[in-house]
């Protein structure tokens, strides 16, 4: 069920920006509203040049009650069989990674994830021949402003 929840949830993501309305920018992060999904999220490129349309996002999608949702586009595919994790200044989460793309295992370390980013000013995502590196400048106002974003879809 997780797994085809966030395979929605990048179908979603990959739609083109146009047909989402700006919540603002925050520092190295943004926010968007997609009301026709509907869906809001926060998002942010990796640092570095070599960010291949890679990507950090954290989901809202009110009508399937899912809040908070994490999800990293990685800038290159994990190796099979890799372990990869996310590490929020000194703290590592465990993701479940499938080609290039990753998630927190559940709705428990999505928490966890969201709460860490909160108070955080660094976050990379390593393992697998993977490392994206991401500023955490803005990150939890544009993490307020998808949630307040959607309150009334």
């Amino acid at each position: 069920m997780r797994k085809t929840i966030c395979l929605v949830a990048l179908t979603a993501l990959a739609l083109p920006v146009s047909a989402k309305d700006s919540l603002g920018v925050y520092s190295s992060w943004a926010a968007f509203r997609d009301a026709d999904t509907p869906r809001c999220y926060a998002i942010a490129k990796p640092r570095g040049r070599n960010a291949n349309r890679a990507f950090a996002s954290i989901g809202t999608w009110p009508k399937r009650e899912i809040r908070n949702q994490v999800h990293f586009r990685l800038s290159r595919a994990a190796s099979d069989g890799s372990t990869l994790r996310v590490r929020i200044d000194t703290t590592n989460f465990d993701l479940v990674a499938q080609g290039r793309n990753a998630w927190a295992p559940d709705a428990q370390t999505d928490a966890a994830i969201v709460a860490a980013l909160r108070s955080a000013s660094a976050m990379r995502v390593n393992g697998g021949g993977v490392s994206d590196r991401y500023n955490l400048s803005g990150v939890a106002t544009a993490m307020d402003a998808a949630i307040v974003g959607c309150a009334d879809l």
